[in-house]
């Protein structure tokens, strides 16, 4: 029997194991990365969070995100 760990449960937080960075979201949304940025001043873009002087995006919203789009 393997002696794991319990995850803490967070609303905010997804269950994936890090945080996207900008260029991670333009791979998978397949946007230039300058296009990221337009859409977060216009609001616009895919929910993030700024972390010191970085910005990070929880994979379930900017998937959500998508799907609103898309839908």
């Amino acid at each position: 029997m393997r002696n794991e760990k319990p995850q803490p449960a967070t609303s905010t937080m997804s269950t994936c194991d890090r945080l996207w960075t900008i260029d991670d979201v333009s791979a998978f949304l397949g946007v230039p990365v300058q296009t990221l940025y337009q859409w977060r001043h216009r609001s616009e873009g895919p929910p993030c969070m700024r972390l010191g002087k970085h910005l990070r995006f929880d994979p379930d919203q900017v998937r959500a995100w998508l799907a609103s789009k898309v839908a």
